[in-house]
């Protein structure tokens, strides 16, 4: 046998228990507690839908997934804790539109989104909705649209928060209808939700489930979604690309992101659990009130969406001038 031979046999003999444990390791896995670190409130739609999966998916593992609420730095923190954790397939950060918006729109990060994390499903939907206070004088997006143009700058919107869904929306329908409103950001739907209620504001544009009380109470109306599909909670509301916008969707999202790095062989196994905490009717029904819809979609078309959303999103902050502040 020549030296080459020789050099070949012996490094598969010192690669093969290497290769061996990796395998054990991701055949056992999970053997403790999974954290999902999560740059949310507690309490808060996407911190809901997390714990929501989350008690499903930990019966079906066997291990406890733990939410771990890190919030500050316009989810950097989150991202940053994931990202400085052992790489071992048990610490996993689940995000939103901040992967798309925070490459743009924060200064100096330590870290490239893209290449630092690997999308895994997307694991919730929030639809928003353009709504207008009771007595503002538009029945339907078309109305509302003519309104604002004869009003240039006077029409009043609300949107939570700066950069967030809703302000990306806001941004978008001003360009595709060529409009423009009086943007009034607010550091979280509850406030612009109060504010449309005791007629401050002439229009919001705020998830389903924040805007329930106001339309509920008689002080708000549903004009259209921003979503690509009408939603259960609000089945007469048309969708802004049905209506006169094709194409459009900009719902708020939540979707959950592996550290680049971590061991591959434990994803399909936690899709899995997670797909199946989805159609789970309890989840479900914890959900249904507040307009959520879980989505465990597969990992291609997680990533082919967020590569095409990515493009939007861009193009409407590049367009618009758009900062955190």
């Amino acid at each position: 046998m020549n030296s080459i031979s020789r050099r070949g046999v012996l490094g598969a003999a010192l690669a093969a228990p290497f290769v061996s444990r990796i395998a054990a390791a991701q055949a056992e896995w999970p053997n403790r507690p999974i954290r999902f670190v999560c740059p949310f409130t507690a309490g808060g739609g996407g911190d809901t839908s997390a714990r929501a999966l989350a008690a499903r998916a930990s019966e079906i593992l066997g291990q406890n997934i733990i939410i771990e609420n890190r919030t500050g730095g316009n989810a950097v923190v989150a991202a940053n804790s994931v990202l400085q954790a052992p790489r071992d397939g048990y610490s996993y950060l689940v995000d939103a539109a901040n992967q798309l918006t925070n490459p743009v729109l924060v200064r100096d990060l330590s870290f490239d989104y893209r290449t630092a994390f690997v999308p895994i499903t997307m694991t919730a939907r929030f639809p928003q909705v353009v709504a207008v206070r009771q007595d503002f004088p538009a029945r339907d997006i078309k109305e509302f649209v003519d309104q604002v143009r004869a009003r240039p700058g006077a029409v009043s919107c609300g949107t939570p928060p700066a950069a967030g869904a809703g302000h990306l929306a806001l941004e978008l329908l001003q360009q595709r209808a060529g409009i423009r409103l009086l943007h009034a950001p607010y550091r979280g739907g509850a406030d612009a939700a109060r504010d449309i209620t005791g007629g401050q504001l002439d229009s919001v544009i705020l998830t389903s489930s924040t805007i329930r009380g106001p339309v509920q109470a008689g002080k708000a109306r549903v004009l259209a979604m921003t979503s690509a599909e009408r939603s259960p909670a609000y089945p007469e509301a048309p969708t802004l690309a049905e209506s006169a916008f094709p194409g459009f969707e900009m719902d708020d999202w939540n979707g959950l992101f592996a550290p680049e790095g971590a061991p591959t062989g434990m994803f399909a196994k936690l899709h899995d659990a997670l797909a199946q905490a989805a159609r789970d009717p309890t989840a479900q029904a914890r959900m249904a009130p507040l307009g959520t819809v879980l989505v465990i979609n597969e990992t291609q078309a997680f990533k082919d969406w967020m590569s095409r959303q990515r493009t939007i999103v861009e193009g409407v902050i590049r367009d618009s001038g758009m900062t955190l502040g």
